[in-house]
Protein backbone atom coordinates (compact mmCIF):
# COMPACT_ATOMS: atom_id res chain seq x y z
CA UNK A 1 0.00 0.00 0.00
CA UNK A 2 1.30 3.41 -0.94
CA UNK A 3 0.95 6.27 1.54
CA UNK A 4 1.60 9.73 0.18
CA UNK A 5 3.04 12.49 2.37
CA UNK A 6 1.91 16.00 1.51
CA UNK A 7 3.14 19.30 2.89
CA UNK A 8 1.08 22.24 1.74
CA UNK A 9 2.92 24.84 3.80
CA UNK A 10 6.42 24.36 2.39
CA UNK A 11 9.40 23.34 4.54
CA UNK A 12 10.38 26.87 5.53
CA UNK A 13 6.92 27.79 6.81
CA UNK A 14 5.98 24.55 8.64
CA UNK A 15 5.36 25.22 12.35
CA UNK A 16 8.22 24.27 14.67
CA UNK A 17 7.30 21.82 17.41
CA UNK A 18 9.46 20.51 20.27
CA UNK A 19 9.46 17.32 22.33
CA UNK A 20 9.52 17.62 26.12
CA UNK A 21 11.42 14.69 27.67
CA UNK A 22 10.88 14.02 31.36
CA UNK A 23 12.28 11.36 33.67
CA UNK A 24 9.44 9.64 35.51
CA UNK A 25 5.68 9.66 35.07
CA UNK A 26 3.13 12.48 35.00
CA UNK A 27 -0.06 11.12 36.56
CA UNK A 28 -3.28 13.14 36.20
CA UNK A 29 -6.02 12.96 38.80
CA UNK A 30 -8.51 10.10 38.47
CA UNK A 31 -11.26 12.53 37.39
CA UNK A 32 -9.66 12.84 33.92
CA UNK A 33 -10.23 9.09 33.25
CA UNK A 34 -7.61 8.74 30.51
CA UNK A 35 -8.63 11.82 28.49
CA UNK A 36 -5.87 14.38 29.00
CA UNK A 37 -6.81 16.78 26.18
CA UNK A 38 -6.84 20.30 27.57
CA UNK A 39 -5.19 19.20 30.82
CA UNK A 40 -3.00 21.93 32.35
CA UNK A 41 0.12 20.08 33.51
CA UNK A 42 2.39 22.95 34.46
CA UNK A 43 4.22 26.05 33.25
CA UNK A 44 7.14 25.86 30.81
CA UNK A 45 9.37 28.95 30.68
CA UNK A 46 12.57 29.90 28.94
CA UNK A 47 15.10 30.73 31.64
CA UNK A 48 17.84 33.29 31.03
CA UNK A 49 21.12 31.47 30.54
CA UNK A 50 24.07 32.48 32.74
CA UNK A 51 26.42 32.69 29.76
CA UNK A 52 25.78 33.23 26.06
CA UNK A 53 27.83 30.15 25.10
CA UNK A 54 25.82 27.65 27.15
CA UNK A 55 22.72 25.86 25.88
CA UNK A 56 19.35 27.54 26.26
CA UNK A 57 17.83 26.87 29.68
CA UNK A 58 14.21 26.09 30.52
CA UNK A 59 12.20 25.67 33.70
CA UNK A 60 9.09 23.52 34.02
CA UNK A 61 6.93 24.07 37.10
CA UNK A 62 4.52 21.27 38.01
CA UNK A 63 2.63 21.83 41.25
CA UNK A 64 5.24 22.40 43.97
CA UNK A 65 8.14 21.11 41.86
CA UNK A 66 10.46 22.93 39.49
CA UNK A 67 12.60 21.16 36.91
CA UNK A 68 15.58 22.66 35.09
CA UNK A 69 16.23 21.58 31.51
CA UNK A 70 18.14 22.34 28.34
CA UNK A 71 17.26 22.54 24.65
CA UNK A 72 18.93 19.76 22.63
CA UNK A 73 19.05 19.50 18.84
CA UNK A 74 17.86 16.15 17.47
CA UNK A 75 20.25 14.26 15.18
CA UNK A 76 17.42 13.66 12.71
CA UNK A 77 14.31 15.89 12.56
CA UNK A 78 10.88 14.31 13.04
CA UNK A 79 7.65 15.10 11.19
CA UNK A 80 4.28 15.58 12.87
CA UNK A 81 1.67 13.97 10.60
CA UNK A 82 -2.13 13.91 10.30
CA UNK A 83 -3.76 10.91 8.63
CA UNK A 84 -6.40 11.72 5.97
CA UNK A 85 -8.53 9.42 3.84
CA UNK A 86 -8.72 10.56 0.23
CA UNK A 87 -11.10 9.30 -2.44
CA UNK A 88 -13.89 6.68 -2.36
CA UNK A 89 -14.08 4.53 0.69
CA UNK A 90 -17.56 3.20 -0.04
CA UNK A 91 -18.60 -0.41 0.33
CA UNK A 92 -19.41 -2.40 -2.74
CA UNK A 93 -17.81 -2.67 -6.16
CA UNK A 94 -18.88 0.77 -7.44
CA UNK A 95 -16.40 2.95 -5.53
CA UNK A 96 -12.65 2.33 -5.23
CA UNK A 97 -11.25 1.90 -1.69
CA UNK A 98 -10.14 5.06 0.07
CA UNK A 99 -6.48 5.98 -0.19
CA UNK A 100 -4.54 7.19 2.83
CA UNK A 101 -2.60 10.43 2.66
CA UNK A 102 -0.42 11.85 5.42
CA UNK A 103 -0.37 15.62 5.83
CA UNK A 104 2.65 17.28 7.45
CA UNK A 105 1.49 19.65 10.18
CA UNK A 106 4.82 20.33 11.90
CA UNK A 107 8.53 19.60 12.15
CA UNK A 108 10.38 18.68 15.35
CA UNK A 109 14.05 19.67 15.33
CA UNK A 110 14.65 20.09 19.11
CA UNK A 111 13.76 18.49 22.39
CA UNK A 112 13.72 20.06 25.82
CA UNK A 113 15.42 17.60 28.15
CA UNK A 114 14.76 17.55 31.90
CA UNK A 115 17.17 14.94 33.25
CA UNK A 116 17.70 16.10 36.84
CA UNK A 117 15.51 15.61 39.88
CA UNK A 118 12.99 18.39 40.57
CA UNK A 119 13.62 21.12 43.12
CA UNK A 120 10.91 21.49 45.79
CA UNK A 121 9.22 24.90 45.88
CA UNK A 122 8.02 24.66 49.46
CA UNK A 123 8.51 27.94 51.24
CA UNK A 124 9.15 28.36 54.94
CA UNK A 125 6.15 29.36 57.02
CA UNK A 126 6.18 32.93 58.24
CA UNK A 127 7.78 33.25 61.67
CA UNK A 128 5.71 34.97 64.30
CA UNK A 129 7.34 37.35 66.67
CA UNK A 130 7.09 36.33 70.29
CA UNK A 131 5.10 38.83 72.27
CA UNK A 132 6.29 39.53 75.75
CA UNK A 133 3.60 39.59 78.37
CA UNK A 134 3.68 42.83 80.23
CA UNK A 135 2.56 42.73 83.87
CA UNK A 136 -0.69 44.59 84.42
CA UNK A 137 -0.26 47.86 86.25
CA UNK A 138 -2.55 48.57 89.23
Amino acid sequence: MEIRVRCGCGESSCPEWAVVELQGVVQPQASFAGDIRGLHIGRLCSAPSPSATSKAGYTFTVGYHELAGTKVTLKKPLLVLRKKKVGGGGVGDQEPPAEVELEVIGIIRHKILFKDRPKALISKPATKEKKTVQPAEN
